[in-house]
């Protein structure tokens, strides 16, 4: 079995590339502070090693340069990956793209005009100081990949949520995580920047708010954190929170698409 029982959320780096890009590319932010604000999170943003030669680039593209690069190749949408073992979701193939991307459990699908690339961030080290992330491009099957709609993700959200609270009612942990989730829920006091962008819809900002939210109590439910459960109060545990988590990945996704789905369908 590849990685933890159920997967761990992290700060991503590929979804404020998506969301930034497209509020870029709708008209709704200019380039520089599109880039901006992706760097703003993750450090300098480069363009590193490209395993397949008929893509257009060369290494450590600075990613201002690779946006024009790419709109003048047709770029048109940024679509957020959330993959894991067994639920590569957001991903088309190849293998080489799906397993670059659920080993570092997220990437971005690029659309051209007559193809599609995948991205797959990796944490930039350079020297003592420098910390910034480097982008793989990998050839992506030229298909969409299959993203629920923005009602049927936070419908979906809604309910498992429901669903986890009441399967965790058997277990002793519940009465840490029910408290848990109505904290980040209802707190709605600073909690730094939004995940997405401008342009996007309200319902949008809202799911994609209470996705990142979710994800933080998924990740303080870590199983190493369970103690004095058997291993089949262990094991409700993980199922549960692994069913969590795949329909907080799908909210984001969702989202994070929002953007270029026709108004009135977000």
């Amino acid at each position: 079995m590849h990685g933890p029982p159920y997967p761990v959320a992290m700060h991503l780096t590929s979804a404020p590339l998506v969301a930034w890009g497209n509020a870029w590319l709708t008209g709704h932010v200019g380039l520089d502070d599109a880039v901006d604000a992706v760097e703003r999170r993750s450090g300098p943003n480069l363009l590193g090693t490209v395993p397949a030669s008929d893509l257009p680039f060369d290494s450590d593209v600075p990613l201002r340069a690779a946006l024009i690069q790419l709109r003048g190749l047709g770029l048109s949408a940024f679509r957020l990956a959330l993959p894991t073992w067994g639920d590569p979701l957001g991903l088309v193939g190849p293998k080489e793209l799906n397993q670059a991307a659920i080993e570092a459990g997220e990437g971005a699908l690029v659309q051209l005009t007559d193809r599609q690339m995948g991205l797959v961030p990796s944490v930039d080290r350079r020297g003592s100081s420098y910390v910034g992330v480097s982008w793989t491009p990998y050839r992506a099957e030229d298909t969409r990949p299959q993203v629920p709609s923005l009602p049927e993700a936070e419908s979906e959200m809604k309910v498992t949520l429901v669903q986890v609270t009441q399967t965790l009612e058997g277990v002793d942990d519940v009465a840490s995580f029910a408290p848990a989730v109505h904290r980040e829920l209802g707190d709605t006091g600073s909690r730094g920047s939004p995940p997405l962008a401008h342009g996007y819809p309200p319902r949008a900002h809202r799911v994609a708010t209470q996705a990142e939210r979710l994800s933080k109590v998924v990740r303080l439910a870590d199983p190493s954190g369970a103690r004095g459960l058997n291993v089949h109060q262990m094991n409700t545990r993980a199922d549960a929170l692994r069913r969590l988590d795949a329909a907080v990945r799908r909210a984001m996704i969702a989202a994070h698409a929002a953007v270029l789905q026709p108004r009135g369908l977000g």
